[in-house]
């Protein structure tokens, strides 16, 4: 008898020292259930609060990045061949405005980039001929210049074809845009004039002198880029300057394109065209 007691005392001891302890779960199960959870914590690369860095910039459309990095001046290229005697009308000479290049080597040779794409007519002539000639415009020219790279060759039907205030005929954009083609020293392309030097093509109010700042003769030194990213790789063989355009070595009345129809010259003034940027008017939001 005495060991039974002790067994079921022990039993009941036993039941008495676990029930303490199933209360005490339950009650922290319960707590656990109705406290209030604590702040997540924050790792250090995402701090909670705006560092100085968060609010000194905001984020950029990459799709707007080339806004930003817009490299050298508006230019015009110059293709096809001045020959009289040429028959080919694939080689006809013809222009287009282009803002996107960039200077590879300065010497030996020097080598220039430019992005020309098979929906440029130039393309075509480039191909072909391996050859050209980037013209540096001044902003007595920006409206012609902006004009020129809102026609293709293709509008070039009649008279009055075209659009963006381009309302003259002719067979190809030199006639149209009342520009001048003079014969290059090294490549079949031709320089650039403004018709004899009065001005013709120029801003309204410009003073009345050669408009171009500079001609550069080129050849392809390298196409291997150009199936995948229409980037060509241009040799210069020969370059002529205005000197009425030069001060101290350096071209006055550069102009600039920023990516959205507005220009800057001479990283100074702002000049809108956006009116006339008829073919680009996606990229002006």
């Amino acid at each position: 008898m005495p060991a039974k007691k002790r067994k079921v005392n022990s039993g009941r001891a036993a039941s008495t020292r676990e029930a303490p302890k199933s209360k005490r779960a339950k009650a922290s199960a319960k707590a656990t259930s109705t406290q209030p959870k604590a702040e997540e914590t924050t790792s250090p690369s995402q701090p909670s609060e705006p560092s100085k860095m968060q609010t000194r910039f905001t984020p950029y459309p990459p799709s707007k990045v080339y806004r930003l990095i817009e490299p050298g001046p508006v230019l015009l290229v110059s293709t096809g061949s001045s020959d009289p005697t040429s028959s080919d009308p694939s080689n006809d000479i013809n222009l287009m405005t282009i803002g996107f290049h960039m200077m590879l080597q300065h010497a030996s040779p020097p080598l220039i980039a430019v992005c020309i794409g098979p929906w440029d007519a130039t393309y075509a002539r480039l191909k072909a001929s391996r050859e050209c000639v980037l013209a540096v415009p001044s902003v007595d020219m920006a409206d012609v210049v902006v004009d020129v790279g809102n026609c293709s060759a293709d509008d070039l039907v009649g008279p009055g074809a075209g659009e963006g205030g381009n309302t003259k005929s002719g067979r190809n954009k030199f006639e149209r845009f009342g520009l001048t083609a003079l014969p290059a020293r090294k490549v079949g392309a031709p320089l650039v004039a403004t018709s004899t030097g009065t001005g013709t093509g120029t801003r309204e109010g410009a003073e009345e002198k050669e408009g171009i700042i500079a001609n550069v003769e080129c050849v392809v030194e390298d196409d291997a880029m150009v199936e995948r990213y229409n980037l060509w790789v241009l040799k210069v063989v020969a370059a002529w300057v205005n000197e009425e355009r030069m001060v101290a070595g350096h071209a006055k009345g550069i102009f600039h394109h920023r990516g959205d129809g507005t220009f800057t010259v001479d990283g100074e003034r702002v000049l809108d065209l956006r009116d006339r940027m008829v073919k680009w008017r996606m990229f002006q939001d």
